[in-house]
């Protein structure tokens, strides 16, 4: 119905009911809006064009019903969000695995999904670390640090979303049911963070997904317990790190982070958790950081994991014909352009080149045509006769 569809993409886009009647230029009232997304009155064809144009979208989708039902799992109690924008973040949450479980059973249709959503019981903040090695041994991944967590997550029905939020925002967890059954989840993520904090939210969030938390227990801490875990199991901090240590040299962090994607700050509290330092060695740490402003600003951060899964979807789909240009660029979010030949995108890498780096190729390029000059007794025997007869 359109009711719902509407209030969905209006609330995605942070618009009250009078933006949306700015939008469409008074075209109908506040009132009249209230009453379409209530389902008192369906607007007309040609108020739902002037609808569909405003909110970016083609008149069909308004009329779509959708196909899955979103459900949210966690918000970090600290997020500090007004509710206003939590509803604005939960829409474009909801909008955005919508869309991906469509692209999802599209593209990649049979597939099943590897996500265990709320599967692993947590009564102590211990079985978060169990929790986390299990997931490792389902999944496959050994004790090794994880490369690129982003990727691994994608690989198993797990989207990662990335949105424009306020500061304040870290992360959210939500899933998607058809017919009673979880086929996908997300964790969301606040573009423009270092590699070090992305990715530890994106385990965290990770953990609010799969971990069922019983009462009396801190969920927070819970999920961060199961996020540091999984990023750096036990095993392998112990045989890079030792079992007791007194005293961890600012050196010896950094390339702590490098190895494990790890801001400090989260491998020091690893290292407490596991009691490899002592409590009031992990507070005389916290206290430097405050002290030289790297709670907010680390050195060396890492460059953030960038999500493939979306635009590599679309771009086969649009391959393969299940979808049009137009409807492949609503799904990635951005203008795809006819398919190019590879000269024309070969042309087009060359002419984005530095001028410098562009006179180097233009260089070896002339070099290798006088070899080939050298080389050829027909190009050596012309001697500059008329190419065209007659002239």
């Amino acid at each position: 119905m359109i009711s719902a569809r509407l209030k969905q993409l209006r609330l995605a886009r942070g618009w009250s009911q009078d933006d949306l009647v700015a939008q469409i230029g008074g075209l109908v009232t506040k009132a009249s809006i209230s009453k379409y997304e209530t389902g008192k009155v369906v607007p007309s064809p040609f108020v739902v064009n002037k609808l569909a144009k405003s909110l970016g979208v083609k008149s069909v989708q308004l009329w779509g019903e959708p196909k899955v039902d979103v459900g949210f799992i966690a918000y970090r109690k600290s997020s500090g969000l007004s509710k206003r924008e939590q509803i604005k973040t939960e829409n474009l949450v909801r909008q955005a695995l919508e869309d991906r479980v469509y692209l999802q059973t599209t593209v990649y249709a049979g597939q099943t999904c590897d996500c265990p959503v709320m599967q692993f019981p947590v009564r102590k903040l211990e079985d978060a670390e169990k929790a986390a090695s299990q997931l490792r041994q389902q999944w496959r991944l050994g004790v090794d640090p994880i490369g690129n967590l982003v990727s691994v997550l994608e690989d198993h029905c797990i989207h990662v979303i990335e949105i424009d939020a306020h500061d304040k925002f870290d992360g959210i967890s939500a899933y998607a049911k058809e017919d009673k059954q979880i086929i996908a989840a997300a964790v969301v993520s606040r573009k423009g963070v270092p590699g070090e904090r992305q990715r530890l939210n994106i385990a965290h969030e990770l953990g609010h997904t799969v971990l069922k938390i019983a009462q009396g227990v801190d969920e927070e801490a819970a999920a961060f317990r199961f996020g540091g875990a999984f990023l750096a199991p036990a095993e392998l901090i112990r045989r890079e790190v030792g079992e007791r240590r007194t005293n961890v040299r600012l050196e010896e962090l950094l390339i702590l982070k490098e190895k494990f994607g790890l801001s400090i700050q989260a491998i020091l509290r690893r290292l407490l958790d596991l009691e490899v330092i002592s409590k009031n060695y992990y507070q005389s740490w916290s206290i430097r950081i405050n002290k030289e402003g790297m709670r907010k600003n680390e050195p060396y951060p890492l460059e953030s994991e960038k999500p493939e899964w979306l635009d590599r979807t679309v771009y086969r789909g649009l391959a393969e014909h299940l979808f049009t240009r137009e409807e492949a660029a609503r799904y990635a979010g951005k203008e795809i352009e006819n398919e190019d030949s590879l000269d024309l995108i070969k042309r087009r890498a060359f002419l984005n080149l530095p001028l410098e780096e562009r006179r180097k190729v233009m260089r070896s390029q002339a070099e290798a045509l006088s070899k080939e000059y050298e080389s050829d007794p027909e190009w050596r025997d012309w001697e500059g006769d008329d190419i065209v007869d007659g002239i």
